[in-house]
């Protein structure tokens, strides 16, 4: 960019993260608002159902590890799992590939769950619940499972909690649990072709950015609000979206993460279940034996 418009290199480096923080403070509060009523969540679990069928989905999550040049001094705290160092952006989207709620800073070596339980979403979402989620209702044709919660959908790095539903296990599986498997995972997908438009759109997301990791969450952050604007103007589903309060980068320690006592663990288990029986007794697609039996993924437009 110094080349490219002729500014010297030391005033690109100031002005690259004063136009991100900009961005990132001015445009959030109109493009990522978070829903204060059960009637908000309710909106984006309509939209979710009418749209990816699965029915009470208050969103999708799932991290994206971002390609870095090693910070000076830094060990091996960015060190990940593919032998790169990186850092995470831990995200949940809509059913309009829109982000609502974002999570950046976290050290590469970090897993998907240790992220999610120590941002300000996980936190949330186990109780006291302080999102001010729906409380557990009926869903319209599967009236004989009884009151249902309002769950998002993430992949086996995610904890199985009353509020996060994972697939099941790859032992012991039978033909409803694949057909559970496919339509959570037909979910679950938005928030990967989220992140693959992100990094469509913004083409530093290909390449090892060598830039200090505050401003890289500058950088990320700028990214998704823009994206969330440019979703609002090619799609015209509603634009209503939840962030958690996180504004700068957190340092986030390692720790065990245990079930909280058998109860919420069974718990968990039996939501599962109900939502397996859902989808294959009450809300049925015409596809999905079919795509079962021949092993294939869900179709995504």
């Amino acid at each position: 960019m110094s080349a490219q418009y002729r500014v010297s290199f030391p005033l690109i480096s100031t002005m690259v993260p004063e136009v991100c923080d900009a961005i990132w403070k001015t445009m959030r509060t109109e493009y990522i608002t978070i829903p204060t009523t059960p009637e908000g969540w309710e909106l984006l679990a309509k939209n979710f159902e009418k749209r990816w069928q699965y029915p009470h989905c208050i969103g999708a999550i799932d991290g994206k590890h971002i390609v870095i040049k090693a910070p000076d001094n830094s060990g091996s705290w960015y060190y990940d799992y593919k032998h790169n160092f990186s850092m995470v952006l831990m995200a949940i989207v809509d059913a309009n590939y829109k982000f609502i709620s974002v999570d950046v800073g976290s050290y590469g070596r970090h897993s998907d769950s240790s992220i999610l339980a120590f941002s300000d979403i996980g936190k949330a979402l186990t109780p006291p619940n302080t999102l001010n989620l729906p409380g557990d209702a009926i869903i319209e044709g599967a009236e004989a499972l009884g009151p249902m919660p309002y769950v998002m959908v993430g992949d086996e790095a995610f904890p199985l909690q009353r509020h996060c539903m994972r697939p099941y296990p790859g032992r012991n599986m039978t033909k409803n649990r694949e057909i559970h498997n496919l339509r959570l995972s037909r979910a679950r997908r938005v928030v990967e072709n989220a992140f693959g438009i992100l990094a469509s759109r913004w083409r530093v997301f290909h390449t090892k950015i060598a830039v200090h990791p505050v401003t890289l969450d500058k950088i990320v952050l700028a990214t998704c609000t823009l994206h969330n604007m440019l979703q609002c103007e090619t799609t015209p589903a509603m634009c209503r979206n939840i962030l958690d309060t996180h504004d700068k980068r957190s340092v986030i320690g390692l720790r065990n993460l245990q079930p909280a006592g058998n109860r919420g663990a069974n718990e968990a288990v039996a939501i599962r279940d109900k939502f397996q029986e859902l989808f294959v007794v009450h809300h049925p697609v015409t596809w999905q034996e079919e795509r079962v039996e021949l092993g294939l993924q869900p179709n995504l437009p």
